[in-house]
């Protein structure tokens, strides 16, 4: 009996012992999946940009006005991260037919973009993202459709005609479709327009039995349970009113593998089941909300099954991202859930008539203030526009972007939906939309490798970086550390300099780099001219999947085009001076060498005819050489505390360096406004220089000045200039009988109407001579990371 009992004893403790292991194994396998996630999280800061444009229909000629909002992809909170966007309009063939570079401060900027007026008819993608965004997938660029209307240019024939074409996908809950295992499968269904599309289908296998039927609940959208047997294929058949079935297969039956099965149970909570035909042991959930771990635990599957509680107290709102582990630290299964946000920015406004008439004052109240009722201090941009068959109430907003669409890739119909309705109904339409989005943002092989991220693009966050690479002309290889120079000519002094890196890549980080310039890049050719420089372009070379829906113009279009088209062309012909009217972007205008020179004005002083007589009788403290016909100018404090000749010091002229002090002596002095003279060392960046002479010529052209052939001259456009947008004041009776006509399109636009610490603002704008119905709508946010948008309208008669 006491051997039985010491047996009995020793295999209940090595049970135990087993169990043991087996929890501290499967708590240290999440712990590192926690581990590695939160290296990832911590290298890997996600911005969101949000674009409130003006309205979303346009005609050629006109001027498209928009306001940037990034913010924190985590809290929402605008992100003072990147001082720069990139804007971009594409057509249905991925290629940008209009590029714009933004400022950004304190997470929000605003610019306009001219559309030319020989801009072809279509549908178009408006794109923004930032330089460090272009680290990540291209499918989270904010990306709205615009359509353009060219009023010269005849519509094809193919935008007149209205074909029936369908996009069908199927999504397997978890990713894969597993025999033998039951399978909850979402699908979606769009035209070519990208709205949902309804209909009636059948799933049949090879031998055409009718093995499920389905139909979608809401945009096209819908799910069914099928369980699929193994070596079968299966089809789809779509029934789409009397038109002719659509056939579509679907996805590949794997004959081993995971499925995961999500059930709102309730009472908070959520039940996950994890099912799989081949294997037992331990399987782990994780589940993260906006890069926030929120559930990390472990199951042992039992007969192939294993559940998985969440209470959805621990879940943050917005989309959080469930995966499925296996025992060998592979993901298997993931998907998505939504938690409706309950924090929201909230904006009262309203115009104080809900008629107007013909040039008469309009006063906005808004009030912006939190779910509690508190006001708070907000930054909004307003938009005014008549709503007609044309131009429509847009269905996206700041708010659902950021909590919904910015998390989900393609389009999303009717967004406001989800967040408007709070039944049954919107509830299984929103987890349908759950469903229908497949394998998400993060690459999990990448985040598990246990590998520091790579990252090829670097955030601006002093200024607009511009980037270019350098090669030997000969080898084709690239050259490292080289210092090579860029000068911007014009009357403000812009100078840069980089040293390339191990793979030949050159960045120079400007400072108030606006409008249309001129670069000139070159490296020192006096001591190597077997180079060749090449400038980046900053734009993004990788682009969504999601597609344009095809351009369509019916007669009923026609009165209204017209219409719009008389307006657009009466106010470029009448206030055409009014509408290219920019703000002074405040610019820094010192030099980079800041206040630490001397300044010679040329004016003050004799005029002599050859610069080496103006630097000997002009400026103190150098001395100037030739020997074997090559110049060389001394600063005398330095050359007299060293021993052997100095380099030469930094020469620019008007930004740009002359590196051949013989071009410098043969610059006509007469052309030459003034010259300041740094007589030390100056370090610059990678560059340590023996003094710094910058010659200004009087009109900012380089006074004659050639610049060296071996040099990349190129035009470049920095940052957008800030249009002001005009709106006519009607004060006075004189100022409301003009025969000048207002016959805006836009009745309104501002991007900066934000409330002040009070809470509130008061916007006033004027009526026009068109009537109709108007609608104004305004968008933003708050420092708390707090979003919402408001509409309001009034007539005018």
């Amino acid at each position: 009996m006491k051997r039985k009992s010491l047996t009995l004893r020793i295999a209940i403790i090595g049970f135990i012992s087993l169990m043991m292991v087996s929890l501290v194994g499967n708590a240290q396998v999440l712990t590192d999946i926690q581990k590695d996630f939160n290296r990832y999280k911590q290298n890997a800061l996600q911005e969101k940009i949000f674009v409130h444009t003006d309205k979303s229909f346009y005609l050629a000629g006109e001027i498209l006005w928009f306001k940037i909002y990034c913010v924190d992809g985590t809290s929402h909170k605008p992100l003072d991260l990147s001082k720069v966007a990139y804007v971009e309009v594409l057509d249905n063939n991925q290629a940008p037919v209009l590029q714009a570079k933004v400022a950004l401060k304190d997470g929000s900027g605003s610019a306009s973009i001219y559309l030319p007026v020989n801009i072809n008819n279509g549908n178009y993608k408006l794109r923004t993202y930032t330089n460090w965004m272009k680290n990540f997938n291209p499918e989270y660029y904010f990306e709205k459709n615009i359509t353009i209307v060219n009023p010269l240019k005849t519509p094809d024939a193919s935008a007149r005609q209205a074909a029936a074409n369908y996009d069908i996908q199927f999504f397997p809950e978890g990713g894969n479709l597993i025999s033998g295992l039951s399978n909850n499968i979402a699908f979606k269904a769009v035209g070519e327009d990208g709205k949902g599309i309804a209909f009636k289908g059948a799933i049949i296998d090879q031998r055409n039995d009718t093995v499920a039927l389905f139909q979608p609940l809401k945009f096209g959208i819908g799910h069914f349970l099928f369980t699929p047997a193994a070596n079968n294929t299966y089809r789809a058949v779509i029934k789409v009113g009397n038109g002719n079935p659509v056939i579509k297969n679907l996805p590949t039956v794997n004959s081993r593998g995971y499925t995961m099965q999500l059930t709102d149970k309730g009472a908070g909570q959520l039940d996950v089941a994890v099912s799989s035909n081949n294997a037992n042991g331990p399987v782990y959930i994780f589940a993260h909300t906006r890069q926030a771990v929120k559930v990390a635990e472990s199951a042992v599957m039992n007969n192939g099954t294993a559940h998985f509680t969440i209470n959805k107290n621990k879940l943050d709102e917005g989309v959080s991202h469930i995966t499925i582990f296996n025992s060998d630290k592979q993901p298997v299964c993931e998907r998505l859930y939504f938690k409706r946000p309950k924090q929201r920015l909230f904006i009262e406004a309203n115009a104080d008539q809900p008629q107007y008439t013909l040039r008469k004052k309009v006063d906005v109240t808004i009030a912006a203030k939190d779910t509690a009722g508190k006001l708070l201090t907000a930054d909004l941009s307003m938009a005014v526009y008549p709503v007609d068959a044309l131009q429509e109430i847009e269905p996206e907003n700041i708010f659902n972007y950021l909590w919904l669409s910015s998390d989900l890739k393609g389009n999303i119909e009717s967004p406001d939906y989800y967040f408007k309705n709070n039944t049954a109904e919107a509830d299984e339409a929103l987890d349908n939309l759950m469903l229908s989005q497949g394998w998400r943002r993060f690459q999990w092989n990448n985040i598990l490798s246990g590998k520091p991220a790579v990252f090829n693009f670097m955030p601006e966050y002093e200024d607009h970086l511009v980037t270019a690479k350098i090669t030997n002309s000969i080898t084709h290889a690239p050259a490292k550390d080289i210092l090579t120079y860029m000068g911007v000519p014009g009357k403000r002094v812009q100078f840069y300099v980089s040293k390339s890196d191990s793979t030949g890549q050159l960045i120079f980080n400007t400072r108030d780099f606006y409008g249309t310039n001129e670069l000139v890049i070159q490296t020192n050719t006096g001591l190597d001219s077997t180079y060749r420089i090449n400038i980046n372009s900053p734009f993004s070379e990788q682009f969504s999947s999601s597609v344009l829906p095809p351009f369509r113009v019916n007669n009923s279009m026609e009165p209204l085009l017209k219409n719009y088209s008389l307006n657009m062309q009466a106010q470029n012909i009448y206030l055409g001076s009014q509408l290219k009217k920019f703000y002074s972007p405040m610019v820094d205008s010192s030099a980079f060498y800041g206040q630490l020179f001397t300044t010679y004005l040329l004016d003050n002083y004799t005029r002599y005819t050859t610069m080496e007589e103006v630097l000997i009788e002009y400026v103190k403290g150098i001395q100037v050489s030739n020997s074997r016909n090559r110049y060389h100018i001394d600063l005398m404090d330095l050359f007299n505390s060293t021993s052997g000749q100095l380099p030469d010091p930094l020469v620019l002229i008007d930004g740009v360096p002359i590196l051949d002090m013989n071009k410098v002596i043969a610059l006509d002095p007469l052309k030459i406004k003034k010259l300041d003279v740094i007589n030390n060392t100056f370090y610059y960046g990678p560059s340590v220089n023996q003094g710094v002479f910058s010659f200004s010529s009087y009109k900012g052209d380089l006074g004659g000045y050639e610049i060296d052939p071996h040099a990349v001259v190129i035009d470049y456009e920095g940052l957008e200039l800030q249009r002001e947008f005009y709106s006519p004041v009607y004060e006075t009776p004189a100022q409301a009988s003009s025969r000048m006509p207002d016959l805006r399109n836009l009745l309104y636009w501002s991007p900066n109407i934000g409330t002040y610490s009070n809470g509130k603002n008061q916007v006033t704008f004027y009526t026009g001579d068109q009537t109709g119905k108007y609608i104004g709508i305004i968008q933003g946010n708050t420092a708390n990371g707090d979003a919402g948008s408001q509409v309001f309208t009034f007539d005018v008669k």
